[in-house]
């Protein structure tokens, strides 16, 4: 017979995505496919479309190009920091600690999301999560398949987020001066400063890692007695700078975090030590006497991506070195176990082997080191 066991045209209906996308990539529906080659070696061809249901010349075009109008209209009129405000259940504004350009919103206890990108990306400080509106919707219910996601969208399409005005502006107002130049501008620290009291005081930390810090110019002394901690790149450029005193937690406005280092003396560092605070990292550095294998480092907390490249790049450094190790040291917390978890996937994707340095007392290890030194 004629055209037995050769390919026969089948149309195609297009199919909805199924499963959680990989975080960080785009997950877009597939174009509708026409057409595709089948058969069996009888020449039998089984469960084949009715080809009168193809659509009509000219209808499949336009139908795609109205799609793809409207998930044009999702990125650009949908606000992930009101879609948030919007999910049941609601995601509220950690006021305090964000800004227009990263509006931090927490929910339950310990879960935290970070909106950028002026409201257009999002990501999650303890994980590796991350996207624009399309994935934001996915990672809150997995559960959802594109067509779902899409009516979800459309309820949010225009609608404004609720944080106050006070923030709009927040990202055109940085600063002039570059973060490096306003740490250039700040005085080295002292003996008997009221920095040096705070930090050898109240935290208790000894003089010899204080005089490391300093040496390494990654602590320097900023008003009423504050102390500044520096996040470099990998050339060395200050990117951002933490601030600590007595009753008082914050940050300088337009950096991006990385790490905060304080390097062992030892010409190689095979140990990685990862701390949240600057002061905990100073903290385990105490403990250990600074350890010349090692590298101590603090992220500022939450993970952005800029942290978490900078440890992959160390990891990949130190991954060939005999006794290469990662530590994390996170706080003993629920926070904290997110943190070394996610710590522990980067180590592993690495290459390199994971310890967990929890704090023996307390929450911190600033909190261990006090104990210790009996304060």
């Amino acid at each position: 017979m004629e055209g037995e066991g050769r390919g026969v045209l089948l149309p195609l209906e297009p199919a909805a995505p199924q499963g959680k996308p990989l975080c960080g990539r785009r997950w877009r529906p597939c174009p509708a496919a026409s057409f595709a080659v089948a058969g069996s070696p009888e020449g039998e061809v089984k469960g084949m479309a009715d080809p009168s249901s193809a659509l009509p010349p000219g209808r499949e075009n336009h139908d795609m190009q109205a799609e793809d109008a409207e998930l044009e209209q999702f990125r650009t009129a949908v606000n992930c920091a009101a879609l948030l405000e919007g999910w049941s259940p609601p995601w509220q504004l950690d006021h305090k600690e964000s800004t227009f350009c990263a509006l931090k919103y927490r929910r339950a206890k310990g879960e935290v999301l970070i909106v950028s990108h002026e409201g257009h990306g999002w990501w999650d400080p303890q994980s590796a999560a991350k996207g624009d509106i399309f994935d934001l919707v996915q990672y809150l219910d997995p559960r959802l398949n594109f067509g779902q996601v899409r009516r979800e969208l459309r309820r949010f399409v225009g609608v404004a987020p609720t944080f106050p005005e006070a923030l709009r502006g927040s990202c055109k107002a940085q600063p002039d001066v570059p973060i490096a130049t306003r740490w250039i501008q700040r005085r080295r620290l002292r003996r008997a400063s009221r920095v040096w009291a705070y930090l050898a005081g109240t935290r208790q930390l000894p003089a010899n890692v204080l005089e490391a810090a300093a040496a390494a110019d990654i602590l320097r002394e900023g008003a009423y007695g504050c102390a500044w901690f520096a996040h470099r790149g990998d050339d060395g450029t200050v990117t951002h700078v933490e601030i600590r005193g007595p009753g008082f937690r914050g940050s300088l406005r337009g950096g991006t975090k990385t790490l905060f280092r304080l390097p062992g003396a030892g010409p190689r560092h095979c140990r990685l030590v990862i701390t949240e605070a600057p002061i905990d990292a100073l903290s385990v550095a105490a403990i250990e006497n600074i350890r010349a294998e090692t590298l101590y480092a603090a992220t500022g907390g939450g993970m952005g991506p800029a942290t978490v490249q900078a440890i992959e790049r160390l990891l990949a450094g130190i991954a060939q070195l005999p006794g290469a190790l990662f530590a994390g040291a996170t706080d003993a917390n629920p926070a904290g176990e997110r943190y070394a978890a996610r710590h522990a996937e980067l180590s592993a994707a690495a290459g390199v082997a994971f310890e967990r340095l929890r704090p023996t007392s307390g929450t911190d290890w600033n909190d261990v080191l006090q104990t210790r030194r009996g304060s």
